[in-house]
């Protein structure tokens, strides 16, 4: 969804050269009524004539796990946090290369294919279904933005590995993602150990090795 036409044909013809079959709507009212359609992922523009990217990222979530990719030029750190804490998959910001957007579409769609794939993975008290993308202790389940749970199956599928920082951020945003540094991770690991750990100030799920990354131990239910 972008208001820019000309942005929206050259993008259109360019995915269409690749296979994909594209649908166009230029502001938010008709992209909430093709919504009414099924569609296996979706790119929304930030800044529109009747609302923002973010009001019909919303309602996509809120009716499923569709995925999501932002294409904007506000690249301040405020708006790409808000956007991916909102259930958004990745955030290119303009102007990108056709060839950048078309591999990071193709990685979102392998990544949501792959998490489908999985059952349920067990660490500690905490029940990971990756089917369901739900995340419980015992009868409680544990609500993850979009990020957080995006960086816990980073984890959860390298089981048993150590995995570095830099690691990590490309499992979450995969390419590119200049937007993204050292703090930004950090904050989501405390928030991810805040709500999984039974003592975060001692973690024993998501773990720490020192001078290297971060590690977690478990096993997929049989």
């Amino acid at each position: 969804m972008e208001d820019d036409k000309t942005i929206v044909m050259g993008l259109a013809y360019s995915l269409e050269q690749e296979g994909f079959e594209v649908y166009t709507a230029g502001n938010v009212s008709a992209a909430l009524t093709a919504l009414k359609q099924n569609y296996d992922l979706i790119l929304l523009d930030l800044t529109l004539p009747d609302g923002t990217g973010y009001d019909v990222c919303r309602a996509v979530k809120g009716r499923g796990d569709t995925p999501v990719i932002f294409l904007t030029a506000c690249d301040d750190e405020g708006n790409v946090v808000m956007g991916l804490d909102m259930g958004a998959d990745d955030y290119i910001t303009k102007p990108f290369r056709i060839r950048e957007l078309i591999s990071r579409i193709k990685s979102v769609l392998r990544r949501c294919s792959k998490e489908v794939s999985k059952t349920v993975f067990l660490s500690g008290s905490i029940r990971v279904n990756t089917a369901q993308a739900r995340v419980t202790r015992g009868e409680q389940e544990i609500p993850l933005t979009s990020v957080e749970y995006r960086l816990l199956l980073t984890l959860i599928h390298n089981a048993g590995q150590v995995l570095s920082r830099a690691q990590l951020l490309d499992g979450i945003w995969d390419v590119g993602g200049d937007f993204v540094n050292d703090n930004t991770l950090t904050v989501y690991i405390k928030r991810l150990r805040d709500k999984l750990e039974d003592d975060p100030a001692h973690p024993s799920i998501i773990r720490t090795v020192r001078g290297i990354g971060y590690l977690v131990e478990g096993q997929y239910e049989k």
